[in-house]
């Protein structure tokens, strides 16, 4: 059974189908408007819930909602993060400030809260994880002229994913990063569509959706069971 949080569209929503389709019982979220999105109430019925991880209790109490419904939690698919573009030298702090309790917070906020259902999934069925969605390129710790903000927060979500897997690791549970490149979709920045940016992935083309949840399905299969504390790039060489 898999947890997936910012899946009412975008990736998150790209990787609960894959995993449904692959035969998972896909637990989803949503977070705005009066009523869920109707292809999600379509897709998993009885499975989806409505959260705002920046909100103090949010994670904990879904993760306590979604273990009485289905009987515990085999894996975590953690998709939220809101984007920032531009600089650093207007209202830097409260950008920084927004990025973090968006990216890193809601992350460190749903482990906590998933911990001990992935520990006894670990303990019952010999394995168990947890993945959050990172940024491609951040090897090295180089400078970002237009997305400083939000490189900086998912700098620090890798960190985190590296130290939750060491410490999880004796319990069996699997900590990995995905890291999306330029992959337009409809919930994407406009940015995605940049031709001069995708000029610069050395595959020649922006990523899709259905490779991302691909990545996504093999990081949290049986195939991926000595794969843990990765950062895994989905982003067709961007950033080399």
């Amino acid at each position: 059974m898999a947890l997936v949080t910012g899946s009412a569209r975008g990736l998150g929503l790209a990787a609960a189908l894959r995993l449904r389709a692959d035969g998972w019982r896909v637990h989803v979220v949503w977070r705005s408007g009066a009523h869920p999105p109707a292809q999600l109430v379509r897709d998993f019925a009885g499975r989806v819930w409505r959260a705002d991880l920046e909100q103090d209790g949010e994670a904990q109490r879904l993760v306590d909602e979604v273990v009485r419904a289905d009987g515990g939690l085999d894996a975590l698919v953690h998709a939220v993060g809101a984007y920032h573009e531009g600089p650093l030298d207007s209202g830097a702090a409260d950008v920084v400030r927004a990025m973090w309790q968006s990216n890193v917070a809601t992350a460190v906020a749903l482990q906590d809260a998933a911990r001990a259902a992935l520990r006894r999934a670990a303990a019952e069925r010999g394995d168990a994880a947890a993945l959050f969605f990172g940024l491609a390129g951040l090897d090295g710790l180089r400078a970002r002229s237009e997305c400083a903000a939000y490189a900086a927060a998912k700098s620090a979500l890798v960190v985190l994913v590296r130290s939750w897997a060491r410490e999880e690791g004796p319990f069996g549970v699997r900590v990995n990063c995905l890291s999306p490149g330029v992959v337009p979709h409809e919930a994407a920045h406009p940015a995605t569509l940049d031709g001069a940016i995708v000029a610069r992935i050395p595959l020649r083309r922006p990523g899709r959706p259905d490779e991302v949840a691909a990545a996504a399905a093999w990081l949290l299969s049986r195939e991926a069971s000595h794969v843990t504390g990765a950062d895994l790039p989905v982003a067709g060489g961007f950033g080399l």
